[in-house]
């Protein structure tokens, strides 16, 4: 019986731990960046919600886009238009934790970040920039 219950415990820990765990992009409804054309971000400096009709699945999220020469851009090199740190708060993956957020341009590379007063924070700060590459995403 001590056995069993030992073994339930380690069950419900590891299942805890597990469900804990973020994917690597940051989707809500496995949808990636709220719907958003990520390739617009680029080519117009300013959020454009995507079209169902234009939808790319990546990394586990669906990528919508305005258009076709976007969806195809983003098939042709989705690193370079996915947002960087997966989609989740720059200044709180540089803290060492995974937080949603909402897409900006900082630096020519999409971050996201929590709040407007953290995005002026990491503007200013090249040097938090260049910490985020030592945490894991």
């Amino acid at each position: 019986m001590k056995s069993f219950a030992v073994n339930c415990l380690i069950l419900l820990l590891t299942a805890f731990h597990l469900q804990a765990q973020k994917s690597e992009i940051f989707v809500k409804d496995s949808i990636a960046v709220k719907g958003y054309d990520v390739v617009a971000y680029f080519t117009q400096s300013a959020p454009v919600k995507g079209n169902s009709e234009f939808v790319h699945t990546w990394k586990g999220g669906k990528w919508y886009f305005a258009n076709r020469e976007n969806q195809e851009a983003f098939k042709a090199s989705p690193e370079k238009y996915a947002p960087q740190y997966g989609g989740y708060c720059a200044y709180g993956t540089a803290d060492g934790h995974k937080a949603p957020t909402d897409p900006k341009i900082v630096s020519q590379s999409l971050l996201d970040n929590l709040t407007r007063q953290r995005v002026n924070f990491v503007v200013k700060k090249p040097v938090f920039i260049a910490a985020f590459g030592q945490n894991d995403i």
